[in-house]
């Protein structure tokens, strides 16, 4: 497969598609990801299954693939006795995973690998990182992130997903840490109305990535899809940069339970007001799969 453009070109162009769940699809091929490093634990155990299920969104129609790199952390790691060697290597395989997807996927379009990084909750595995305010500074967050993002960096992804932030302090140390490690960065917010999870009003989250050059997008993941499309407008507005949307399906995660209730609320039919309002990365988060990708990319692509 060619060179595909930079995915900043891609989206001054028009819409792309992300993918879906990574959980989902994993469980749905029959693995247990109730330990706390959920789909990360795959990359150590079984890294062909993360590949296809990357390779099923890819055939799918979704145009990037978002690393099993969410909850990968050195100290995640450490406490299932894997070194920061080790968890190096497997933080750099979860890319090489998604490139080897792109590589055996039968499609002729453009292909990118975004790698997550996870807030600093997903390492607590506890559900915190659907509240923020951990009780540390900028400056701790930052020094949290920063080693990891620097091993993904170095694998070569096209964009590094800043995803499911939940509070400004969590956003101004991944917008510090980001600088000069030579790789475009996306910043998602997850959300409430229109406040991150810690309360902030989200009016002011955008606006701190809005002079942010190594942003190429800033908006929201993991929230509802109600919630999504009030924050697709209020982030075009706020920070001028194009937008990235991928909500959950509107199910609700039950932390102490480790399980998903409700119903899903997630229409592929909504992309078209969330375009139209100003997103150009547009796909699913929890809970959306392959088929509903599909749908999503129908949308985008109809004439």
């Amino acid at each position: 497969m060619s060179t595909p453009p930079a995915l900043a070109e891609a989206l001054a162009d028009g819409t792309v598609v992300l993918d879906g769940g990574m959980s989902n699809q994993l469980a749905a091929a029959g693995h247990d990801l109730s330990d706390e490093l959920w789909s990360a634990r795959l990359l150590a155990e079984d890294p062909e299954a993360v590949t296809a299920a990357h390779l099923a969104y890819f055939e799918a129609g979704a145009d990037v693939a978002i690393t099993a790199s969410y909850q990968a952390t050195f100290e995640g790691f450490a406490r299932r006795g894997i070194g920061r060697e080790g968890a190096a290597e497997l933080l750099a395989l979860s890319v090489e995973c998604a490139r080897t997807a792109a590589r055996r996927a039968r499609v002729t379009r453009p292909l990118w690998v975004a790698a997550s990084v996870g807030p600093y909750g997903a390492m607590l595995a506890d559900g915190s990182e659907y509240r923020g305010r951990y009780g540390l500074s900028v400056a701790e967050l930052e020094r949290f992130h920063r080693p990891r993002m620097e091993i993904l960096a170095g694998a070569a992804p096209d964009v590094l997903a800043l995803e499911t932030v939940p509070d400004t302090d969590e956003a101004q140390a991944l917008l510090r840490a980001v600088r000069g490690l030579g790789v475009p960065a996306w910043l998602s917010y997850s959300a409430s109305g229109d406040r991150t999870r810690a309360g902030q009003p989200l009016e002011e989250a955008f606006a701190l990535a809005a002079r942010a050059d190594e942003v190429i997008a800033v908006g929201v993941n993991c929230c509802t899809p109600e919630d999504a499309d009030r924050a697709v407008t209020l982030a075009a507005r706020v920070t001028g940069k194009p937008v990235v949307v991928y909500p959950n399906s509107g199910e609700t995660w039950d932390a102490g339970a480790r399980a998903w209730t409700g119903r899903s609320t997630f229409s592929a039919g909504q992309v078209r007001g969330w375009r139209e309002s100003g997103a150009r990365l547009i796909g699913g988060c929890c809970r959306v799969g392959p088929e509903t990708i599909a749908s999503v990319a129908s949308v985008l692509r109809a004439p």
